[in-house]
């Protein structure tokens, strides 16, 4: 009987839409309508959702499938701005799941490039509420109560769930992103909407009894750890040198996306020696749950990567952990 053959860090192919705000390069996606192909390798050709309804947990780890099923949990999109982004806001998994049996998602927006006239969008600048956000969200002076944000290159922005965001000037982001197509477009800024951009269904009034109207306060991250959430983590990485990793077989994968440099991930051979599979600025790789130990080695200068993971952590919305215990009162 052949051996089962192990799995192997892969990269993916892009794939690119054009807007008239820019273009949205996705660099690893199993979003259905769009899916990325495997790029090298004995499994090169393949889609990632062909990996997945193959290798199951063996790609995203026990947990997560058992969690996320087969669908793969992340998505990475490299944003080109060169105009405004319609205005847009994602629900949480709760309620995309309860009204479009879909995942929600939360979104780190990491600054590649901030060039002339860039500017970030999030959230309120104040309290508001529906009324007034609908009102401003059709007459397009929303604008005058969207949290502003001048960005630079390095830079990070966690969006939660319920947070109204666009950007606009000249601007290149790294998305990362739990895996949903639950973007809804909420102002275009009377400029119209491309009709593959968003799906028709997800409106305004939609999105009304989701988004959080509160003053919008951006998080800062604390050191490299750029997000660490109930839904995924990701930290920034300056490969200097060679680094060794090893964890059970199995526990959860791992992306890399690659900001700067170049870097490749060494797996050892059974008999000795090592397979090299590298990995470029601009690209975005995997590294199955399967591949329990693994080297990473900086081949450019100045390497950095974001490195990133799914995770699920439910919590009963009744209990706090931090409580003390107390006993009831006699009866």
């Amino acid at each position: 009987m052949e051996e089962e053959k192990k799995l192997y860090p892969f990269t993916f192919c892009s794939l690119q839409d054009e807007y008239p705000w820019g273009t949205e390069e996705f660099k690893l996606a199993d979003l259905g309508y769009r899916d990325s192909l495997v790029r090298s390798g004995w499994l090169g050709g393949n889609s990632l959702s062909e990996v997945m309804d193959t290798y199951l947990d063996r790609v995203v780890g026990e947990d997560l499938y058992n969690w996320y099923g087969r669908q793969f949990p992340l998505c990475v999109r490299h944003l080109h701005i060169h105009g405004r982004m319609p205005l847009r806001v994602h629900p949480d998994d709760e309620t995309a799941e309860q009204r479009y049996d879909f995942l929600g998602k939360e979104k780190l927006w990491y600054v590649l490039r901030a060039g002339k006239n860039a500017r970030l969008m999030a959230g309120f600048r104040r309290d508001t509420d529906a009324s007034e956000c609908y009102a401003r969200c059709l007459d397009g002076s929303v604008e005058q109560v969207l949290g502003i944000i001048a960005p630079h290159a390095g830079q990070c922005l966690y969006i939660p769930a319920g947070t109204p965001h666009a950007a606009e000037g000249d601007l290149e982001i790294l998305e990362i992103a739990e895996s949903s197509p639950m973007d809804f477009c909420l102002c275009d800024w009377g400029e119209g909407i491309h009709p593959d951009e968003f799906d028709p269904a997800l409106t305004l009034a939609d999105a009304l009894d989701f988004i959080n109207y509160r003053h919008f306060v951006a998080p800062l991250p604390s050191g490299e750890r750029l997000i660490d959430t109930a839904r995924m983590r990701v930290e920034r990485l300056h490969l200097s040198a060679p680094l060794a990793i090893s964890h059970e077989e199995g526990a959860a994968f791992v992306l890399y996306c690659c900001v700067h440099g170049a870097a490749t991930a060494q797996l050892p051979l059974e008999g000795g020696g090592q397979l090299d599979f590298p990995l470029r600025e601009g690209e975005v790789m995997l590294v199955p749950a399967e591949c329990a130990s693994y080297r990473l080695l900086p081949t450019g200068r100045d390497t950095l990567l974001l490195e990133a993971s799914a995770r699920y952590t439910e919590t009963d919305p009744y209990i706090n952990p931090d409580a003390e215990p107390v006993l009831p009162e006699d009866l």
